[in-house]
Protein backbone atom coordinates (compact mmCIF):
# COMPACT_ATOMS: atom_id res chain seq x y z
CA UNK A 1 0.00 0.00 0.00
CA UNK A 2 1.52 3.69 -0.70
CA UNK A 3 2.84 5.39 1.67
CA UNK A 4 -0.20 8.79 0.88
CA UNK A 5 -2.90 5.94 1.45
CA UNK A 6 -1.53 4.78 4.48
CA UNK A 7 -1.07 8.68 5.42
CA UNK A 8 -4.69 9.22 4.26
CA UNK A 9 -6.22 6.23 6.51
CA UNK A 10 -4.35 7.49 9.71
CA UNK A 11 -5.49 11.00 9.63
CA UNK A 12 -9.39 9.52 8.96
CA UNK A 13 -9.20 7.20 11.64
CA UNK A 14 -6.64 8.39 14.02
CA UNK A 15 -5.20 4.69 14.29
CA UNK A 16 -1.46 4.59 14.00
CA UNK A 17 -0.73 2.67 10.42
CA UNK A 18 2.33 1.53 12.20
CA UNK A 19 1.22 0.25 15.12
CA UNK A 20 -1.40 -2.09 12.22
CA UNK A 21 1.29 -3.40 10.42
CA UNK A 22 3.47 -4.40 12.99
CA UNK A 23 0.41 -5.99 14.91
CA UNK A 24 -0.37 -7.78 10.97
CA UNK A 25 2.91 -8.97 10.98
CA UNK A 26 2.81 -10.44 14.73
CA UNK A 27 -0.34 -12.39 13.25
CA UNK A 28 2.35 -14.91 10.97
CA UNK A 29 2.20 -18.22 12.38
CA UNK A 30 -0.26 -17.88 15.00
CA UNK A 31 -3.20 -20.46 15.23
CA UNK A 32 -6.16 -17.92 14.86
CA UNK A 33 -8.25 -21.14 16.49
CA UNK A 34 -6.82 -21.24 19.87
CA UNK A 35 -9.23 -19.07 22.12
CA UNK A 36 -6.43 -17.34 24.12
CA UNK A 37 -4.95 -16.02 21.13
CA UNK A 38 -7.92 -14.98 19.14
CA UNK A 39 -8.86 -13.00 21.98
CA UNK A 40 -5.50 -11.75 22.53
CA UNK A 41 -5.90 -10.38 18.91
CA UNK A 42 -9.16 -9.26 19.00
CA UNK A 43 -8.15 -6.59 22.59
CA UNK A 44 -5.14 -5.53 20.65
CA UNK A 45 -7.26 -4.55 17.56
CA UNK A 46 -9.81 -2.77 20.12
CA UNK A 47 -6.56 -1.51 21.67
CA UNK A 48 -5.17 0.40 18.52
CA UNK A 49 -8.87 1.46 17.55
CA UNK A 50 -9.38 3.07 20.78
CA UNK A 51 -12.28 1.31 21.30
CA UNK A 52 -13.48 -1.08 24.33
CA UNK A 53 -14.59 -4.44 22.69
CA UNK A 54 -17.71 -5.49 24.73
CA UNK A 55 -17.31 -9.38 25.79
CA UNK A 56 -20.99 -10.26 23.76
CA UNK A 57 -19.00 -8.86 20.38
CA UNK A 58 -15.21 -10.63 21.62
CA UNK A 59 -16.87 -13.67 22.05
CA UNK A 60 -18.73 -13.24 18.64
CA UNK A 61 -15.58 -12.63 16.82
CA UNK A 62 -13.59 -15.36 18.73
CA UNK A 63 -16.28 -18.54 17.23
CA UNK A 64 -15.87 -16.57 14.07
CA UNK A 65 -12.67 -17.06 13.83
CA UNK A 66 -12.39 -20.41 15.41
CA UNK A 67 -14.95 -21.45 12.93
CA UNK A 68 -13.80 -19.92 9.61
CA UNK A 69 -11.20 -21.21 7.12
CA UNK A 70 -9.30 -17.66 7.36
CA UNK A 71 -5.64 -17.67 6.83
CA UNK A 72 -2.50 -15.65 7.74
CA UNK A 73 -2.43 -14.01 4.44
CA UNK A 74 -5.82 -13.12 4.88
CA UNK A 75 -5.59 -11.46 7.75
CA UNK A 76 -2.44 -9.77 6.90
CA UNK A 77 -4.60 -8.29 3.70
CA UNK A 78 -7.44 -7.34 6.28
CA UNK A 79 -4.91 -5.40 8.46
CA UNK A 80 -3.16 -3.51 5.87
Amino acid sequence: MDQEMLKRIEKQTGVDMRAVTKLANAVGGKDLKDERTARQLVRQVGKLAGKRVPKQTEDMIVKMLQNSNISESTIKKMMK
